[in-house]
């Protein structure tokens, strides 16, 4: 038994040692580089640790899901970031100790994402020109001993990224990873195009203690992709003749992961498809795409975890697996891990100084030196306070530990920063340099314009890309009356507001990639069900409160949920006064400007407006703005 051991340890550290050694702006002043994001050596405040430990099984899965590039972890001491403060580096860390573990226990342990890599942060943003999202920072991804990965929606808005994960990234992982439903259109041997799978459409695989599994990688009916790209529907892809003959043979236990949600969705025609072959087969479902923290089970032979955004959370899902042909259920758990160090070294036996590894220091270092190579540490300006998209904002020494009673600052208020964006930062920053800056003006955007909130202290390159990174341009048509341009607002509101318009603009949003109402209805409802109870004990830090529909308690460590206060869909600037009849100039986001023409012409009758009305406003950008507003205001 002892040399058997020995191997399996000898084979394991083999593998991973392969895996772990896979592979603008001008300069400024030093002052420009102080705040250059740092690995801690450990959290700046206080964090409750875990309330116990986790459960192994026979088969055991650590999660990861719409990383978005967070992997220099969350920096600022605001809670609840301090909660996710873990970097990447700790995360590899983590995994190795991990391993350990389950060698030492005999199990099997395997590591697992549901995609969505790009767009986020600076770490993929903020590529130079003649870059590619998230080429760099997907090599220090690439590091870790991954079994299986699945497609995002957001390795597909643009070409070229598909491109280079088709080519770069999942070679890297020959046969893991997976893209079920998703091709990629490219040169063929004789020069002519075709279309292939970006990954592999599946994988078969033994795991370190010898069970077969069968890996699938499935995308949601996305329809946002750009050009030479394709997604199957869900549907249409369990009755292709490769998907029948994958699912076939009996493996001990199908590993489905997807970038779908596991509530909600279309996992069941996946799952339905597999159950009328194999009706007692163990299947294990890691979802992703919603943002959110979930667990269902769709019969008692299977459990779906979703594992949460940003590097959020962390997923851990056990099973004890039982003899072939049984009908009982599996005794399956599952739990929700805040991705700190004092998390980590809970889960591992590890102390501050025996925790990190080679491996874990060297991808710490490498994302560090990448942030200072794309000028992350560029410094705007100062904020003055924290800011937030959804929630409370307090600047006390007491709510920047977490320990106090939040304040109340929803939209619109001083401590909203959808209040700054419109009513501030956009006006500032589009009048630079700006013709039309004298001309009266009401500006629209749509609230998702903005991802992550902003806090106190240095604003850099990093946060800029952080808070707003979407690419999009503003736009105007000139010479609409007040009278009219004023009523564009409530109007586009009101149709948002309709219960079928709304479904249906949200049906539509949804396949294009917009996951905000269903993260922000999860934090309403987190909110909603007992918010003031939970905050009132005082002990609690803020963080996440799952409910879902599993058995148990599924958060790793107990928090108070954030208050949560909801917003519009849309945002205008402060309108100028004068008559009715005074022309100004509309100006607006090109995200809604199908919509806002439609508005447009409902609300008179003397112009048909058309594409062609519309003029470009300034050539900046909207994942500028903020930058530009900083160094003009914050210093």
């Amino acid at each position: 038994m002892k040399s058997t051991f020995s191997a399996l340890l000898a084979s394991a550290f083999a593998v991973y040692s392969v895996a772990a050694c896979a592979d603008g702006h001008d300069d400024h002043a030093s002052e420009a580089h102080m705040h250059l994001p740092q690995k801690r050596a450990y959290p700046s405040v206080p964090l409750t640790p875990p309330s116990r430990p986790l459960v192994w099984g026979d088969v055991n899965i650590i999660h990861t899901t719409d990383s978005h590039g967070w992997l220099l972890g969350h920096q600022k001491p605001s809670f609840p970031e301090p909660n996710y403060s873990g970097d990447f580096g700790d995360f590899a860390s983590f995994v190795s100790h991990m391993k350990e573990i389950a060698l030492e226990k005999g199990v099997d342990l395997l590591l697992v994402d549901s995609g969505d890599l790009h767009d986020g942060t600076g770490l993929t943003d903020g590529y130079p020109a003649g870059g590619v999202d998230a080429h760099d920072a997907n090599k220090f991804f690439d590091k870790l001993p991954y079994d299986v990965l699945a497609i995002g929606n957001h390795e597909l808005y643009d070409y070229p990224n598909t491109l280079d994960i088709y080519e770069n990234f999942a070679p890297k992982y020959p046969g893991r990873y997976l893209s079920s439903n998703v091709n990629i259109t490219v040169a063929g041997p004789n020069g002519t195009a075709v279309s292939v799978p970006v990954g592999s459409r599946f994988a078969k695989f033994h795991t370190l203690f010898g069970r077969k599994v069968t890996a699938l990688g499935v995308l949601y009916d996305f329809t946002g992709n750009d050009h030479n790209t394709t997604v199957q529907k869900v549907e249409a892809m369990v009755n292709e003749t490769w998907f029948k003959e994958a699912i076939a043979e009996e493996p001990d236990f199908f590993l489905l992961a997807g970038h779908m949600p596991v509530y909600k969705d279309k996992w069941p025609f996946v799952f339905n498809a597999i159950r009328a072959v194999h009706p007692t087969t163990p299947i294990f479902i890691l979802g992703g795409h919603t943002h959110i923290r979930d667990c269902v089970q769709l019969d008692g032979r299977s459990m779906s975890l979703e594992s949460g955004r940003y590097m959020e959370t962390v997923g851990f899902l056990s099973a004890n697996l039982d003899h072939k042909n049984s009908t009982a259920n599996i005794t399956f758990n599952r739990r929700y891990l805040d991705p700190n160090r004092v998390t980590y070294e809970y889960h591992t036996g590890r102390g501050n100084h025996s925790f990190d590894t080679w491996l874990g220091q060297e991808i710490t270092r490498g994302l560090n030196e990448l942030a200072e190579s794309y000028d992350l540490s560029y410094l705007y300006g100062t904020a003055p306070q924290d800011y937030s998209l959804s929630r409370w904002v307090s600047t006390s020494p007491e709510a920047r530990t977490g320990t106090d009673s939040p304040s109340s600052d929803p939209y619109p208020s001083n401590g909203s920063l959808l209040t700054l964006f419109i009513e501030q930062v956009i006006p500032v920053a589009l009048a630079i340099n700006n013709t039309r800056a004298a001309i009266p003006n009401i500006i629209i955007t749509n609230s998702g314009e903005l991802r992550f909130d902003l806090y106190k202290g240095p604003f850099t390159k990093n946060d800029q890309l952080t808070a707003s990174p979407f690419t999009d341009s503003f736009l105007y048509i000139p010479n609409v009356t007040l009278g009219v341009a004023s009523k564009v607002l409530p109007t586009l509101n009101k149709a948002g507001a309709n219960e079928k318009r709304s479904l249906e603009r949200e049906e539509e949003l949804y396949g294009r990639g917009v996951v905000d109402m269903r993260y922000r209805a999860w934090l309403e409802e987190m909110d909603r069900r007992d918010g003031e109870v939970k905050r009132a004990a005082q002990n609690l830090t803020l963080g996440y409160v799952t409910q879902d529909s599993c058995p148990g308690v599924g958060d790793d460590t107990v928090h108070a949920p954030l208050p949560y206060y909801g917003s519009p869909d849309f945002l205008s600037s402060i309108p100028p006064t004068g008559a009715d009849d005074t022309v100004i100039d509309l100006v607006f986001i090109n995200f809604i400007q199908d919509q806002l023409l439609g508005v447009l012409n409902g609300l008179q009758s003397e112009k048909v407006y058309a594409d062609s009305d519309v003029l470009s406003y300034s050539p900046f950008l909207a994942d500028e703005v903020l930058g530009l507003f900083a160094a003009e205001k914050w210093n």
